[in-house]
């Protein structure tokens, strides 16, 4: 099976698009994460949903999350409040810490599409022919058609 008969459609957001309707995006979608396309429109990097929380949760929260015993559910709502207002770009790290695209050709094996997402920690990878971008595998996706027989009906682990 090669990369281009798992590949699907994903959203892409620009560095512009309003931060609080991509998180809305993910979770509508249950998306792990989105293709950040830059000013040419390409995309230069993904963004994992694990990496939105970095900007909702207080750094010293971050660094000591038994701090997090403080906060009362009021306050755990508002945490979605700071990303009003505020674009992709501008809750994204510098571009400098940012890593390259995780990206595969099409014609790429299974095996090749894993080590890549493995390699970059990513949850998706964009799927290439070419310099043309035809779509992404997410985790998800690729889990599915490795795992086939671990669907909702499949035995639960071991406890």
């Amino acid at each position: 099976m090669r990369a281009i008969d798992i590949t699907e459609q994903h959203p892409m957001v620009d560095e512009s698009t309003d931060a609080l309707e991509a998180a809305k995006l993910m979770a509508s979608r249950s998306l792990p994460g989105l293709v950040i396309r830059g000013d040419g429109k390409h995309p230069y990097t993904v963004l994992p949903a694990s990496q939105v929380l970095r900007f909702v949760i207080p750094t010293y929260v971050q660094e000591n999350p038994a701090l997090a015993r403080v906060y009362d559910e009021k306050a755990s709502d508002l945490m979605a409040t700071k990303l009003a207002g505020r674009t992709v770009g501008e809750v994204m790290p510098p571009r400098r810490e940012l890593a390259e695209i995780p990206r595969v050709n099409d014609d790429d094996t299974l095996l090749e599409v894993c080590a890549v997402m493995a390699s970059f920690h990513s949850p998706i990878v964009v799927v290439g022919h070419g310099e043309q971008i035809v779509g992404t595998i997410t985790i998800r996706r690729l889990l599915e058609v490795l795992f086939p027989d671990a669907g909702p009906d499949s035995e639960q682990a071991p406890a």
